[in-house]
């Protein structure tokens, strides 16, 4: 008896799970898609040059003081050396903290990609979804995300065009 329960179980699993249906989607490809995803990227590009330039100029301004003071090391008194040493060590410290503060972890760039990028991407979210119920599908799988391997993916399953399409914009031939 123990049996035929475990034989129906394995042969009622084995049908549902032929009728799943999966498919992908490329969001690098939808991305490059969208205009306002362009947009942000070059307002995130201007700003990281512009701090950048920034953090750069602190830097050089630094090594000249550094050197300054490495050629007037032996005609300074001891009370003058440990100025000019922590007038360097204040500033390095400061360009350090800039930096972190721009470029940090929760710094402003990362702040500023979050606020640009986030309304974007649950647009795309919201348009995966559309299509995925309009398609009765099951699962779908992003090919660009670097956690997701896919090792074959017919190009039938392909939705990004779809999304492209959702979101109201041409899709084109960029790379797959």
């Amino acid at each position: 008896m123990k049996k035929f329960i475990l034989i129906g179980f394995l042969v009622f699993a084995g049908f549902g799970a032929f009728a799943q249906k999966f498919a992908y989607v490329d969001t690098e490809y939808i991305l490059k898609h969208l205009p306002e995803y362009k947009s942000s990227q070059n307002q995130l590009n201007v700003l990281t040059q512009q701090w950048q330039k920034e953090v750069d100029a602190d830097f050089v301004a630094i090594d000249k003081m550094y050197k300054a003071y490495q050629a007037d090391q032996v005609l300074l008194t001891d009370d003058m050396r440990k100025r000019r040493e922590n007038d360097i060590i204040e500033k390095e410290k400061a360009a350090k903290d800039f930096q972190r503060q721009k470029f940090g972890p929760e710094g402003e760039l990362f702040q500023t990609r979050s606020k640009l990028l986030k309304p974007i991407q649950d647009k795309v979210t919201g348009a995966i979804n559309d299509v995925a119920k309009s398609k009765s599908l099951d699962f779908i799988f992003d090919k660009s995300s670097e956690s997701t391997t896919m090792i074959y993916a017919g190009p039938d399953y392909n939705l990004s065009n779809d999304v492209v399409t959702k979101l109201g914009y041409k899709p084109g031939t960029l790379a797959k």
